[in-house]
């Protein structure tokens, strides 16, 4: 596979700017006084990784915006689970920093029919309990996805497996209904983590909680979880990937809510470090002298997902308006501060790996833009007779920039004839709305920043196929269906991208969801460690063990 079409250092400078009548607009009308926003450029750069430590460390403290609703690898789904479960599990592949794939657990592959993967398992590793890594435990591992009794939030990868086999001492055979050449990508993910099957059956109904935990592979063992307040790791002596070795002896996740508190605690120097920093305290971070902010690669869209197409958002014209009625650019720079530009699409170009120039263009040139104008939008309210219905939007205290989108969103609403209503759930909550039907009950809009788990765009336009797990709002276009089915069976990148351009097109003109901006993945380290990779592949890379001294 090529690298990512972005570099992996670039500079960037934008002026920041309200739109007049914009965003400061609607915010008032929902009686919301808006920040004002920033007179100065914004400047930064993306960084591949940081300065590499200077030696070991005792321990570092990272804090997170929630506790993780699972690190049972099943249902980690979410940027809380995955952080922490990338650095004590393992997949089958290894997901980089860059967005290249590399031999994991499995040392080697082969692809010898369309319908057959075959991996070879590295010999030589042990699960953390001391017991070794063996083919049987890659069958157990990968056969809980297919278990209705489990639900696994990554069944959408499998859908398609008919058979996993033990095909020799370190061999194991994935065969498929039908060519899929999304299964592979995604082995880079939860979907190919490795655990003990002894583990597995012991545990039960508790593993991957805070009481049956895991037993993994990867450079940190779980050490200890305190419900509420705290998980810390411990690194493992006998990890196999020396190249991997944690650098630091422990590491403690602290779990904050509030995002006032992870901001202090770390301006404070209490805790040394964390990822998604909110855009509106990176100035106070560069300025608090204890540390310093990096910009990674993302393949993170902000969008708004439309999870009930049954109320007024079900009228294709009524989600135009809406999209329409958003100064997005204003929710850039009010929201981002300025980290970020405004998209037309559901995918970032960093995802395209391998794909064509001409793919590129199609995906990404001449998209429908959705301008801002009230006017246009209210038409549109009218002619679908939506005026007066109303929508209920989910937001969660995790950061400023959920309380200035949602109260954009509902002011937006308000604007062109509809009416909205803000229900705020706490951190956790909001998670479950990823994995909970029962959670997005009366929910018609919820914001996501929405990454990708595999170098593979299609990722994006798989999940919102009729049916899967992650369309949550249930809709359906035969024609789009179609063209990803047919993408999925393509194995050449550059050919497959071509197909998956088209299901990108469509998704820009039917708006399942509404994409809003794309952005940097920011990280914050303070003064006493370095050495991380800033990229959002920490959702899968074992990131944790590269930190050390500074």
């Amino acid at each position: 596979m090529t690298t990512p079409r972005l570099p992996a250092r670039r500079r960037f400078r934008r002026t920041t700017a309200i739109v007049a009548g914009g965003l400061g607009a609607v915010l008032a009308l929902a009686g919301c006084t808006p920040e004002p926003a920033p007179d100065t450029n914004v400047d930064w750069e993306l960084t591949a990784t940081t300065d590499a430590p200077s030696g070991d460390i005792d321990s570092y403290t990272w804090v997170s915006y929630a506790e993780p609703f699972s690190l049972d690898y099943a249902y980690a789904f979410d940027y809380a689970d995955n952080q922490v479960l990338a650095n004590v599990c393992e997949s089958l592949l290894r997901l980089n920093p860059d967005y290249t794939l590399s031999p994991g657990l499995a040392e080697s592959y082969e692809h010898p029919t369309p319908e057959t993967w075959v991996y070879t398992i590295r010999d030589g590793v042990t699960f953390h309990d001391g017991t070794p890594l063996t083919a049987a435990d890659v069958v157990a591992s990968m056969s809980r996805h297919l278990d209705p009794a489990v639900g696994s939030s990554w069944y959408s990868v499998y859908q398609n497996v008919v058979s996993i086999e033990q095909t020799g001492d370190r061999e194991v055979t994935v065969t498929e209904a039908i060519p899929d050449s999304q299964f592979n990508l995604a082995m880079g993910g939860s979907a190919g983590v490795v655990e003990s099957a002894a583990t597995l059956e012991a545990a039960g109904a508790d593993y991957g909680n805070s009481s049956g935990g895991v037993n993994c592979t990867g450079p940190f063992s779980l050490e200890e979880w305190k419900s509420g307040e705290s998980i810390t790791l411990a690194r493992y002596d006998d990890y196999w990937d020396d190249s991997l070795r944690a650098k630091s002896g422990e590491v403690e996740f602290l779990f904050m809510n509030d995002a006032t508190a992870r901001v202090n605690a770390l301006k404070s120097g209490e805790v040394d470090g964390g990822w998604m920093i909110p855009f509106d305290a990176i100035g106070q971070l560069e300025a608090s002298g204890v540390g310093d902010v990096y910009f990674g690669l993302s393949t993170a869209v902000s969008s708004l997902i439309v999870s009930n197409l049954d109320g007024p958002l079900g009228d294709l014209r009524v989600r135009t308006a809406l999209l329409m009625a958003l100064d997005r650019q204003g929710i850039v720079d009010a929201a981002a501060k300025g980290y970020g530009d405004v998209t037309n699409a559901l995918t970032t170009e960093s995802v395209w790996v391998g794909a064509s120039d001409a793919a590129l263009d199609s995906a990404f040139e001449g998209l429908e833009e959705y301008p801002y104008d009230l006017e246009e939008a209210k038409r549109l309210v009218e002619e679908a007779g939506a005026t007066g219905e109303e929508i209920t939007f989910a937001t969660a205290p995790i950061g400023s920039d959920f309380n200035i989108i949602a109260q954009a969103t509902a002011a937006a609403a308000e604007s062109i004839g509809l009416k909205a209503t803000i229900e705020t759930v706490t951190p956790n909550a909001y998670t479950a709305l990823f994995s909970d039907p029962s959670a997005r009950e009366g929910i018609d809009l919820f914001y996501t920043v929405w990454y990708l788990s595999s170098p593979d765009p299609l990722e994006m336009y798989s999940v919102l196929r009729t049916g899967e797990f992650s369309n949550y709002g249930e809709w359906s276009d035969p024609e789009f269906d179609q063209v990803v089915n047919e993408a999925i069976a393509i194995d050449d990148p550059a050919a497959r991208s071509e197909k998956t351009a088209e299901a990108q097109r469509i998704a820009n003109e039917q708006l399942p969801w509404l994409p809003l901006f794309i952005g940097p993945m920011p990280v914050f380290m303070g003064e006493r460690i370095t050495g991380v990779s800033p990229s959002i592949a920490f959702l899968y890379y074992p990131w944790a063990a590269t930190i050390g001294a500074r």
